[in-house]
């Protein structure tokens, strides 16, 4: 039997409380480092969790000889320097989406994995969710026809972490968010054809006071194989998170709600807390989710990279997938921005896709 893969966690907050979750259902891997530089936080991560080691500097996780893979869960501005140097460090590595900031940056972080011999995998927990891995299969088996449209929502009440507010760290608003998780999910459901144009509508609704960035989101793409797909994506739902996902053609459909049909319809008057999930007030009617890491996918997208790792395969979503993504995202906010239909490809050396839409207000000369 081979040994297993000892991995390291570059994060200590909610994603990577979920990976950690995951990481420890899988036999073939060992949780061994967990690095954030936030005084304290590592080291309570590290208890929590059974990690033998904590940093404060990740690059002193990269040194360590024994750590074959690590998995990623900062900021978005930080992506591309964190895979830069775990690549450098020969580690294999997990990035959570967004991939990062912008084209350029994809780009530098596909070609440093690709010259130190190292995986990159792209962390779309939705390509892995049992439900929709069902979905898939039903669609790929001919039982619902030739796929006509497709469509996926992913609704709450806002991020969970103050950078996702802050574009200048995010990159954008709800579409970078969670927009990437259906064009994702989009590519993976159809065999990832050529997508020829995109249509958005964005707005910000509700929270004008903490972001600049989109926080309703309404997203058309057109795939080279005539199928049409519908993202709905907002930051101003409450009541809880609502994620699903529909399939048409011309032999069937099939609709599949990734949390309603696994949980416990709940009122309470008194409220409850959630251990790890993104929702809003508990208090009234909400579906309360259990396993909320093994219904994702979390499980089995860890259980694959490490099975990638120890047995040199590809992963099922790499890091041309992931900047695949990013172009969409980008040519959606130029759409918005204009009102038009975009085309792809959509080169462009924006910074930012908030850029395209919204660029930063001009900051006064001084006297």
């Amino acid at each position: 039997m081979k040994p297993p893969v000892n991995v390291g966690l570059i994060g200590s907050q909610f994603i990577s409380a979920i990976h950690a979750e995951a990481l420890k259902h899988c036999t073939h891997a060992h949780l061994a480092a967990v690095a954030s530089p936030t005084p304290g936080n590592a080291q309570a991560f590290a208890q929590r969790f059974g990690i033998p080691a904590a940093f404060t500097d990740y690059r002193q996780l990269l040194d360590r000889s024994d750590i074959q893979m690590i998995v990623v869960g900062v900021p978005n501005h930080l992506h591309c320097q964190v895979v830069l140097d775990a690549a450098a460090a020969g580690k294999h590595i997990v990035i959570e989406k967004p991939l990062c900031l912008n084209l350029a940056e994809a780009d530098r972080m596909i070609a440093a994995c690709r010259e130190n011999s190292v995986k990159l995998m792209y962390a779309e927990e939705l390509c892995f969710a049992p439900k929709y891995v069902r979905l898939k299969q039903l669609l790929d088996s001919g039982a619902l026809g030739r796929p006509t449209l497709l469509k996926q929502m992913e609704k709450h009440d806002g991020p969970h972490a103050a950078h996702f507010w802050d574009v200048e760290r995010s990159g954008g608003g709800v579409t970078m968010d969670m927009g990437c998780h259906a064009i994702e999910f989009f590519r993976w459901m159809l065999g990832r054809p050529p997508i020829k144009s995109v249509y958005a509508q964005m707005d910000t609704l509700v929270h004008g006071d903490k972001t600049r960035g989109d926080d309703n989101a309404i997203l058309i793409l057109e795939f080279a194989n005539g199928v049409t797909c519908v993202a709905e994506e907002s930051w101003t739902k409450l009541g809880g998170m609502d994620d699903r996902a529909e399939v048409y053609g011309t032999g069937g459909v099939a609709y599949a709600d990734l949390l309603h049909g696994n949980s416990i319809e709940t009122y309470s008057v008194k409220g409850y807390d959630y251990a790890v999930e993104k929702s809003g007030p508990t208090t009234g009617w909400s579906f309360t989710i259990y396993e909320e890491a093994w219904n994702y996918g979390f499980h089995a997208e860890m259980a694959h990279f490490v099975d990638c790792v120890q047995n040199d395969k590809t992963p099922l979503v790499t890091g041309e997938d992931a900047r695949a993504v990013l172009e969409v995202i980008f040519a959606a906010y130029e759409s918005a921005r204009t009102g038009r239909k975009v085309e792809l490809p959509f080169p462009t050396n924006a910074p930012r896709p908030i850029d395209l839409w919204r660029p930063a207000p001009a900051v006064p000369a001084s006297k």
